[in-house]
């Protein structure tokens, strides 16, 4: 495929797919975003007017098993992530699928699964993007023992409501879209997974402050299920501990961060992108910026790794069907655990994914 053009099918052209991945696709040579399918055809047309897509399928199937596509780009919402990434390995067709894997571990593994009965179809995550800029070299500043023996973290992630009453239910905050997935729980678990070891237990306490809705299909008052406060223990191999306190409830929470402090010095991280990264060691009064040289710097390049796995075979950096499965799990442990008045939940152990 080196010397052809790849043609690429759209699952679901939702916002950040509109905003991010067409555009980037767009721009790269010899690459056709021939098809999309959308929940209406109404916003299908819409998408395929803006990004000059030749052809408007009715249904996501159509797309999925289109002869004319070599790869599906899946936008949607978690709900069809599964159903729409195993029917296109099975045709034959490479994937990228959106974040937020599937809406629980059993799916996440059978999307895995699927994956390696195709070895030779190109199976991606979108990346969690908050520390892209960041992670090698926090992962190197904490290899090379800048911060001594770990002792905790924490991780402070709170925003605005998606969903407040008498407003229409956001799908972040829908679990028939959603599933297990709680605000940006596996998107911060990502990221720690690229400088920390795995979690071996969890206990999780939910609340949901905002608990109704308008549902968009009946305009009827709803229930939410999906909680928007969460704080979650757990314990990561190697004896490390930790907390995540996520929230969409409060005003003037200031801008989410991750810190991470040890025997010699205190790592703190701006949890957005392009966010500072600071360092302390123990005898300092302060913090300080460190500057993330040039060449340790991450970038978004999802739409380009892609092609190039497709393309060239040159493995991609971001994100694995296995590190997604990882993030399920913990994800599925935590809802578990809330769901049960806070009961430890363990996490094999070195279980292979």
């Amino acid at each position: 495929m080196k010397n052809k053009k790849i043609r690429i099918g759209i699952i679901g052209a939702g916002q950040n797919t509109r905003k991010i991945h067409l555009p980037k696709f767009l721009a790269l040579p010899d690459v056709e975003v021939r098809e999309v399918a959308n929940r209406t055809i109404q916003s299908a047309k819409i998408s395929a007017e803006a990004f000059h897509i030749p052809t408007i399928r009715e249904s996501w199937e159509e797309v999925a098993t289109s002869p004319d596509l070599d790869a599906i780009v899946i936008g949607t919402w978690p709900y069809l992530h599964c159903p729409a990434t195993c029917l296109a390995l099975e045709s034959g067709k490479h994937v990228l699928c959106e974040a937020r894997m599937a809406m629980n571990q059993s799916e996440a593994r059978r999307m895995l699964d699927t994956s390696r009965k195709h070895p030779n179809l190109v199976a991606q995550l979108v990346p969690a993007p908050f520390s892209l800029h960041a992670d090698h070299l926090m992962a190197e500043m904490i290899r090379r023992g800048d911060l001594g023996e770990i002792l905790f973290f924490h991780v402070d992630y709170q925003s605005a409501p998606l969903t407040v009453p008498q407003k229409v239910l956001h799908w972040r905050r829908n679990k028939i879209f959603s599933g297990m997935n709680i605000m940006t729980l596996g998107i911060i678990y990502e990221s720690l997974l690229r400088w920390l070891p795995p979690a071996q237990w969890v206990k999780a306490e939910a609340q949901i402050f905002n608990d109704t809705a308008i549902a968009p299909e009946t305009g009827e008052t709803v229930k939410i299920e999906i909680p928007d406060y969460l704080s979650v223990q757990m314990s990561l191999e190697e004896g490390i501990s930790g907390t995540f306190l996520i929230s969409e409830t409060g005003s003037h929470a200031g801008k989410p961060n991750v810190k991470i402090f040890g025997k010699k010095g205190t790592l703190v991280l701006e949890f957005v992108p392009e966010g500072k990264l600071y360092f302390g060691r123990r005898d300092q009064a302060q913090l300080e910026e460190v500057p993330i040289p040039q060449n340790l710097r991450g970038t978004w390049k999802v739409e380009e790794e892609f092609i190039n796995a497709i393309r060239n075979k040159t493995p991609f950096s971001h994100t694995s069907f296995s590190t997604g499965v990882q993030y399920m799990r913990f994800t599925e442990a935590v809802y578990r655990s809330y769901r049960n008045n806070g009961t430890r939940v363990p996490l094999a152990k070195h279980e292979t994914v």
